[in-house]
């Protein structure tokens, strides 16, 4: 059983409105392309649930996630949208996900055979989308192997072919190849699905624009858009920030982490905070003990990266190593107090940290710092 630390002061504090503006920013750009909010991984560390219900507030049209049990907790709370499964199931498990009207992700031959075994067992008529593997070779099935996939399911009346789709590998690449690259997986995807309507099917629904593609590939937006990070309001690279300006449109980050201080004390110069005493402190410092590390999803390489964190507007680095409850930070001269209020991810007076800057100060993404986000971090709706 997962522990919220309700009684411990840290909070991640999501902003639904937030999440809402960020799904018409983004629709002002993609225009008439159905919408779907991408919700998987605990709606990247915001709460699906919340993040669901205010996408969907905002105009989305559809939901994705990843694993089935992702998708029965959202049927569980009330969500009646459409359910989009991103990768093909065991076929085991597609009896769950079809009891609770999620639409299937075929990837392979086999998969198209399990799913017309269950749907007809089942009975009524069940959704699914092909994915095609345009390149990135991880999951999909081969642009020649398609049309043996789709005789499998459109034979079957239990069978609604909905959509056909593939996913990008490098659509937030700049580079000339990357853009040759994802071009080229475009392309692919419209011989599959010309080929398919010159054998008289033609999905409803055809999709390959993840966030980056969405904003920077007109071509990609297609019959649907399956947008994630931006989401969450944040972008998969600085370039495609010119899409939402041509419309007079920006992505706000919808997640703040904040924290209140719960120990100051004076230390000497010289002195060594922490867990392997791995920094002399260069001066006499204030040092505030603040509730949050590692286990919740502060990354420990942020010490030796310099990380910050805001303090009654002042950014203040770390004093010593993070450790998995607890951060120590260097507070100098000033006057901190037990129970000032520290924010780790989001805006404070006029200084703001973002998870943009945790990843490059900790060599990694975005996504992974929003994911990270640990589980005992209750998450708090503040609108």
């Amino acid at each position: 059983m997962q522990v919220e630390g309700v009684h411990r002061p840290a909070r991640a504090e999501i902003s639904a409105s937030v999440i809402a503006h960020n799904v018409r920013a983004l629709k002002s750009v993609v225009g008439e392309s159905l919408f779907c909010a991408v919700v998987k991984a605990n709606g990247y560390g915001h709460d699906a649930e919340l993040a669901a219900k205010a996408a969907l507030v905002g105009g989305a049209d559809m939901l994705a996630v990843a694993i089935i049990d992702e998708g029965i907790e959202l049927r569980e709370s009330g969500v009646t949208a459409p359910i989009l499964l991103l990768a093909e199931v065991p076929p085991d498990t597609i009896a769950a996900a079809l009891e609770n009207t999620l639409t299937l992700t075929i990837g392979s031959l086999e998969g198209a055979h399990a799913a017309v075994t269950n749907a007809e067992a089942l009975g009524g008529r069940h959704r699914v989308h092909v994915k095609v593997d345009t390149g990135m070779h991880r999951m999909g099935v081969g642009p020649s192997n398609v049309g043996e996939v789709v005789d499998v399911l459109t034979a079957s009346a239990a069978i609604d072919l909905e959509g056909i789709y593939t996913h990008f590998s490098v659509a937030d690449g700049s580079s000339a190849a990357d853009r040759a690259f994802t071009r080229g997986q475009i392309e692919r995807l419209g011989d599959v699905v010309a080929t398919l309507v010159q054998r008289g099917v033609a999905p409803r629904i055809v999709h390959a624009a993840n966030s980056a593609g969405a904003l920077g590939y007109p071509e990609a937006r297609q019959g649907m858009v399956r947008v994630g990070l931006a989401l969450y309001g944040y972008l998969p690279s600085a370039w495609l920030a010119s899409a939402l300006e041509e419309v007079g449109e920006h992505l706000v980050p919808a997640l703040t982490l904040r924290a209140n201080v719960v120990a100051v004390r004076r230390v000497e110069v010289g002195e060594r905070p922490s867990y392997g005493r791995r920094r002399a402190l260069a001066s006499a410092a204030t040092i505030a003990t603040v509730p949050f590390g590692y286990a919740d999803g502060y990354p420990r390489r942020l010490f030796d990266a310099g990380a910050e964190v805001l303090i009654n507007a002042t950014r203040y680095p770390l004093a010593g190593m993070v450790t998995m409850d607890m951060l120590v930070v260097d507070c100098g001269a000033d006057a901190v107090e037990p129970g000032d209020e520290v924010v780790l991810l989001g805006r404070q007076g006029d200084e703001e940290i973002t998870a943009d800057e945790w990843a490059e100060r900790a060599g990694t993404i975005s996504w992974e710092i929003l994911c990270g986000i640990g589980g005992r971090v209750p998450r708090i709706l503040v609108d």
